[in-house]
């Protein structure tokens, strides 16, 4: 594997190329600006949206009556492909988020929020984890009591993990709507303004110094009807849409950063030649096997959403996948690489951390493993 390998090869058609081309050529003539020294690592993400926006690089995918460009999702796989290899932050992760109301929104909800999405104007993030359910989504306790008139509700309760809340304008929020009913049918989504009288939200301070997860606090949150996405009980099947696109394996910008630190690893054990111990020669081995096997996925669901088969409980493999391939990537990084371990860490050292990370965000490895037995294998479950 060589730089010469990215961008990654997924078919494209002649199209396409002109698309990959357009494409840099735009990041030729608006290179990456340079985060502010007071700047946090989400302002300065959000800066970069905007700017990607502004060229048409958002939302490709999305229809154009939305302010996407109503291309396919291989033309995202591309944008998202090319941007990694040019070692660019990625379009931002909304796409989730954008196919959910494409699929659960009214068309007045989807006329007004999704435009908004896709240029930055209004920032989203994720309400859905809670301290005492985790990655158990139906066991969630947060309850949004409907009026009696049915105009609004009052919402009170807790989420954990909520990405970049404390910079967010609207919280997608699952809340249970009934408490008689069962936990699948009894869950229901909101789109929750967070600027609502009772809305408290507190960063929490990761290992690798980011502020990027929060705690979020509901008390006596009124929200109104209009702000229901979907129906009543339709929350649990807004979910699985929402985690399904996010843990599935089309965010090829990824893949493309892979690949540039295994060509970086491949050169470094290369140059040092046979002092190199045979355990670390392994390693990066593995770590190659792994990245082909992430990108053959990536082919295999590109083609099946071109085919217009929508993301399932599949992607959980996908998650599990980029998991085990980070997590080894990094590791052994650091082995090839030590000077990332200096008193400061350097950027590998930081990947490192945020990496551990990837066992519990979008789902922790445990619930994937339990989604695959039983809905993949119908395994039966544990007497």
């Amino acid at each position: 594997m060589t730089d010469h390998d990215l961008p990654l090869d997924f078919g494209d058609p002649a199209g396409l190329e002109a698309l990959r081309n357009e494409l840099r050529a735009w990041l030729a003539a608006h290179p990456l600006p340079k985060r502010r020294p007071d700047e946090a690592p989400a302002e300065f993400l959000h800066r970069w949206h905007r700017r990607l926006y502004s060229g048409g690089w958002v939302g490709l995918d999305v229809p154009e009556e939305y302010g996407g460009r109503g291309l396919t999702a291989l033309h995202q796989v591309a944008v998202s492909d090319e941007l990694g290899a040019g070692r660019a932050p990625g379009v931002p992760r909304i796409g989730y988020l954008a196919h959910a109301l494409l699929e659960f929104a009214s068309q007045e909800q989807r006329a007004r929020l999704l435009p908004r999405m896709l240029a930055g104007d209004d920032v989203w993030c994720q309400g859905f984890s809670e301290p005492g359910a985790g990655s158990d989504l139906a066991g969630m306790s947060t309850y949004a009591r409907r009026s009696d008139d049915g105009g609004h509700y009052l919402v009170n309760g807790q989420k954990l993990w909520t990405s970049y809340a404390q910079y967010s304008d609207y919280c997608l929020l699952l809340a249970r709507t009934d408490r008689q009913a069962p936990a699948h049918s009894s869950i229901t989504a909101f789109a929750l303004p967070l600027d609502r009288a009772g809305v408290t939200v507190r960063p929490l301070k990761a290992a690798n110094g980011d502020d990027e997860f929060c705690e979020l606090f509901l008390d006596d949150v009124r929200i109104e009807t209009a702000e229901r996405i979907g129906a009543e009980g339709d929350g649990w099947s807004l979910a699985m849409t929402t985690v399904n696109y996010e843990r599935n394996a089309l965010d090829t910008g990824h893949l493309s950063k892979y690949g540039l630190l295994l060509e970086r690893l491949r050169q470094e054990v290369r140059e040092r030649g046979d002092g190199v111990p045979d355990g670390l020669v392994s390693a990066v081995g593995r770590c190659v096997v792994d990245y082909q096997v992430l990108v053959a996925h990536a082919r295999r669901r590109t083609a099946e959403r071109l085919a217009g088969r929508v993301a399932g409980p599949e992607s959980s493999i996908d998650k599990l996948l980029m998991t085990r391939a980070e997590q080894r990537l990094y590791e052994t990084a650091l082995q090839v690489l030590p000077d990332e371990l200096g008193r400061d860490g350097g950027a590998v050292y930081g990947e490192y951390l945020y990496s551990r990370a990837a066992s519990v965000y979008g789902g922790t490895s445990q619930i994937q493993r339990n989604i695959i037995a039983k809905r993949l294998l119908r395994l039966p479950s544990a007497s």
